[in-house]
């Protein structure tokens, strides 16, 4: 048995660090936007990279601009990391919620979709009243000689 590879101190500390990462952002979530908002801020009075960084994962999990990234965050993080013992079960689960996210995600496309289309119809039902109020007559500047 090779135990350079299985107890090797960067394994280790690989494994510590995505622990310490995972609990962060689940304290975070925990506390919601603000929680977020203030770390990133004390990131860039300390050292601007760490609050560019945060930035830039706030943007890109789109925590920055959901309206809550507690609900489902929370939840998520509290029970994706443990195990039931069962794997089987660890699967299952994993795989209902993959569709469970994937089904947001659809939901909230549809949602922007209905959006535009609600936006379009405003926009439209706005020009139309426009065009009614202003009548077209060609030569309304043209005096007559």
């Amino acid at each position: 048995m090779n135990t350079a590879t299985t107890h090797s101190p960067m394994a280790y500390d690989d494994h510590r660090n995505a622990g310490f990462f995972a609990r962060a952002e689940a304290w975070l979530d925990a506390r919601g936007k603000g929680a977020w908002i203030a770390a990133m801020v004390v990131g860039f009075i300390f050292f601007w990279p760490i609050g560019l960084a945060l930035l830039a994962y706030m943007i890109w999990s789109k925590r920055m601009f959901n309206k809550s990234c507690t609900a489902m965050t929370r939840s998520r993080a509290r029970h994706m990391g443990k195990s039931s013992g069962n794997s089987a079960f660890d699967a299952y689960k994993a795989e209902t919620l993959r569709r469970l996210e994937e089904e947001q995600d659809k939901f909230e496309d549809f949602l922007e979709r209905l959006r535009d289309a609600k936006d379009k119809a405003e926009f439209d039902q706005f020009m139309n009243d426009r065009a009614q109020a202003t009548p077209k007559s060609g030569n309304d500047d043209a005096e007559p000689a």
